[in-house]
């Protein structure tokens, strides 16, 4: 197969993986869910879909992207998803970019950007906007340390652990 052969492929694949996340996400309207909707794909398979289930499980964290990481680490019998791919109808908020981080795919693919998101009531831009900013300067609720003396000991007993997983 030539570079060209394999791009093409690789083109075809990734479009038709976003097909699916599309259809994800406007069959999830379709159920009384939002308009999100993703898959984890490895090794050219879909591993696991997602959609958006935020008002269906009253779960404000059960966003498309979510849902799919949390079904593809069950799948897969892990928390690390290094060898995926996130694919997304929509650019992930920063809740679901931050999870995307902590599961380590390796990377995303997205239709739908923030802007188009907004247009539909989806505004995700203000936390965008307020992760740029200092807690103490502009957040909608205050967000304080209280400096404990046994603060760090829930860090010292992992650290003490001799059989932890670390993550």
């Amino acid at each position: 197969m030539t570079a060209q052969t394999h791009e093409t492929s690789t083109q075809a694949l990734e479009q038709a993986w976003l097909d699916e996340a599309i259809r994800l996400a406007t069959e999830s309207v379709a159920n009384g869910g939002g308009p999100f909707g993703a898959l984890i794909a490895k090794d050219g398979e879909i591993i696991a879909p997602g959609n958006n289930q935020v008002t269906s499980n009253l779960d404000p964290t059960a966003h498309g992207e979510v849902t799919a990481i949390r079904n593809a680490c069950q799948k897969l019998g892990t928390f690390s998803l290094e060898g995926c791919v996130l694919v997304t109808s929509c650019e992930p908020c920063p809740m679901c970019l931050s999870s995307a981080l902590w599961a380590r795919v390796d990377r995303i693919i997205f239709a739908a950007d923030r802007d188009d998101a907004a247009v539909a009531g989806f505004d995700d831009r203000r936390f965008y906007d307020l992760l740029e900013k200092k807690a103490s300067d502009a957040w909608p609720m205050s967000i304080e340390q209280l400096d404990l003396p046994n603060r760090t000991a829930p860090f010292d007993a992992w650290l003490a652990k001799t059989d932890r997983i670390d993550y």
